[in-house]
């Protein structure tokens, strides 16, 4: 197996608003999360949120903890959301296991413990995509369905923007110490997310976006309200969206995405909304 990681650092709205495409992209957008037998992860300075994925193909992949954490353990002073985005797989921690089937979640709390990744077959790998946050306290390890979920049916056909927001990792689901973490799956013939725009100054906010077909791409909004920016992306790649930025998207076929964010206030609804008209 083998770990890689790269720094993100926080960057200043007024400095954002000079960025061309290619810096856009270099700061906020995240890719080759899944390659076989490898943990990929960014390391981003907004909340200190670690980004990540592990694809395991025949090989058990052990979670490592990076040079930057300096800690003995990745989860030492950190806590862990994981979704299970590909085949059947097993995480392991401590020798204690949690099956995950496809759009399944598990939390994990903070501590000195070893966490590895499984799959169940090799020809269909298990693909785990996490969020990890500072954590000062260990809450109880819990395993998350859709079943377990709270479900906002939201948005219409008319508008595009007909979805279903699973709230998995969240503190009326599970306690956290400060992750919070869903799935949101929109219908066929709806490819607007996150509309009307909002932002939440009090925390960041990552993207995960699947369920694209082969072809199709999605374009991410991302920006001040008043200066607003945007990222195409494909299945499979994730974006971090800054406190002071908005974080939508439009795409050319329905999708599916997993949204995370580490911050000082669990309160899902805690956002400053902008209107349609009001964007720039």
């Amino acid at each position: 197996m083998k770990t890689n990681y790269e720094l993100r650092y926080a960057a200043h709205p007024k400095d954002a608003k000079s960025y061309d495409t290619a810096r856009l992209r270099e700061d906020f957008l995240i890719q080759n999360l899944f390659v076989d037998n490898e943990v990929n992860m960014v390391y981003s300075m907004y909340d200190r949120l670690i980004v990540g994925g592990a694809k395991p193909v025949g090989e058990t992949l052990v979670l490592e903890a990076i040079d930057p954490l300096k800690a003995t353990h990745f989860l030492s002073r950190r806590e862990i959301g994981i979704f299970n985005v590909g085949g059947a797989g097993r995480v392991k921690v401590d020798g204690k296991t949690f099956d995950l089937d496809f759009k399944e979640a598990l939390y994990l709390g903070c501590g000195d413990r070893t966490v590895s990744f499984e799959s169940v077959d090799s020809a269909k790998p298990a693909k785990f995509y996490f969020n990890s946050a500072p954590a000062h306290r260990n809450c109880p390890d819990k395993k998350v369905t859709k079943a377990d979920a709270i479900v906002a049916e939201m948005g219409s056909l008319e508008g595009s923007n007909h979805r279903n927001i699973n709230k998995m990792l969240v503190c009326q689901v599970v306690e956290t110490c400060q992750l919070q973490m869903g799935m949101t799956e929109l219908q066929p013939g709806s490819i607007w997310n996150t509309m009307p725009a909002h932002t939440h100054s009090r925390r960041m906010e990552a993207y995960f976006y699947f369920e694209i077909p082969e072809g199709d791409a999605i374009c991410h909004f991302m920006g001040e309200p008043t200066e607003t920016r945007h990222i195409w992306m494909k299945g499979d790649e994730a974006v971090l969206s800054p406190e002071w930025s908005i974080h939508s998207a439009a795409a050319t076929h329905n999708y599916t995405f997993i949204w995370g964010m580490g911050g000082e206030n669990l309160d899902y609804g805690d956002q400053d909304f902008y209107k349609y008209t009001e964007l720039r």
